[in-house]
């Protein structure tokens, strides 16, 4: 079970874009021939799970200013060892933020993404195959950072100025949502 869980999630999700159905691609066969993809240990790359956190009139987007990278980005973290990547992309929100109340309907694969982290004085350089879930929540919520960020903010979709294609797709999907 710990790899069909996700293959399984891979193999119902569709999207338009191309570079990411490449990424799909990639990241199908990389949960299919590494056994021990969900563990960090895996120093040529491992999975994570994602939060792209949106209000509930899918006009907001809550970003965290990541203390290590110093950059706006969406709550995630290693999977760890555990297979359930959806889990994994709740946990990290519900810590990253202190949100308790996060609705995600369905459970579905909204995004994914692999990029290269770069060797620091503890990795190597190797791969996050990056699974993100959408969320909802009510942005009157009370936030509550941790120690892996400097900040955490709800931004108008309009306003978010990250020129990353990751961020800029989630945008455009939300913006589909609207609709």
């Amino acid at each position: 079970m710990h790899r069909q869980y996700l293959l399984n999630l891979l193999s119902q999700y569709h999207t338009d874009d191309s570079h990411e159905s490449d990424m799909q691609a990639r990241l199908t066969q990389f949960v299919e021939q590494e056994s021990d993809c969900f563990k960090r240990q895996l120093l040529k790359g491992h999975i994570t799970g994602s939060a792209w956190i949106v209000d509930q009139h899918y006009r907001q987007a809550l970003l965290l200013h990541h203390a290590k990278l110093n950059r706006w980005l969406q709550p995630g973290g290693h999977s760890d060892g555990h297979w359930n990547t959806y889990e994994v992309a709740l946990r990290e929100a519900q810590e990253e933020t202190g949100l308790t109340h996060l609705i995600c309907a369905p459970e579905k694969i909204f995004d994914i993404d692999i990029h290269v982290i770069p060797a620091n004085s503890k990795e190597p350089q190797h791969f996050h195959y990056d699974v993100r879930f959408l969320f909802q929540v009510d942005a009157s919520n009370d936030l509550q950072a941790n120690e892996e960020s400097h900040d955490l903010k709800w931004f108008p979709l309009e306003k978010i100025q990250i020129e990353e294609q990751s961020i800029q797709r989630m945008i455009r999907k939300t913006y589909e949502l609207q609709r």
